[in-house]
């Protein structure tokens, strides 16, 4: 099997089921904003060894693979979803982390670190492609918790980032606004 089709040449892409969008739609988008998160969070797990990373980025796969369902065919597509239980998890990860960090007092500059500032492009990347997300829910209404586990998500990464930073004795740089 070759890794190009040559069907996208023309400006449109299939999506689970028979159609075809064109590439600038937003649900082409939305799937989109999260392979490229998907991809900066392989990045930060190749620098960082997150013990959340791995299954953070099955989540996405799943998440993304729903976003690309034609509409109407939920229904009977039978793939995994995005529970409460998903999103329950990056809470449970985040308390653990914050039970050990001291209280945010400011907001922190990205950086200090290079594990802690990818976590912030993941974070940014994140919110992204949450806001595509809930543009296609607008249109398209999608499952709930997967603008909900995206919140979360970008949650989780700033969270991270001053785990990183923790965990090789470093603190964060506060933004101090210069008069």
């Amino acid at each position: 099997m070759k890794i190009y089709t040559k069907t996208g040449d023309q400006g449109t892409t299939g999506i689970l089921g028979s159609e075809r969008l064109d590439k600038f739609n937003i649900r082409i988008e939305a799937y989109g904003n999260v392979d490229e998160l998907n991809a900066q969070i392989g990045v930060l797990n190749a620098q960082y060894a997150d013990a959340n990373g791995d299954w953070v980025q099955d989540r996405l796969f799943v998440l993304g693979s729903w976003l690309a369902v034609e509409p109407g065919l939920e229904n009977q597509i039978q793939m995994p979803r995005i529970e409460q239980v998903d999103i329950d998890r990056l809470e449970g990860a985040m308390d653990e982390m914050e039970s050990q960090l001291p209280p945010l007092k400011n907001f922190i500059l990205p950086g200090g670190h290079m594990a802690s500032a990818q976590a912030h492009v993941v974070r940014c990347i994140c919110r992204r492609a949450e806001r595509s997300v809930w543009e296609l829910n607008h249109q398209h209404p999608v499952q709930l918790e997967i603008p909900i586990f995206l919140n979360r998500l970008s949650d989780y990464y700033f969270t991270l980032s001053r785990w990183i930073l923790q965990q090789n004795g470093l603190s964060p740089q506060c933004w101090i606004p210069q008069k």
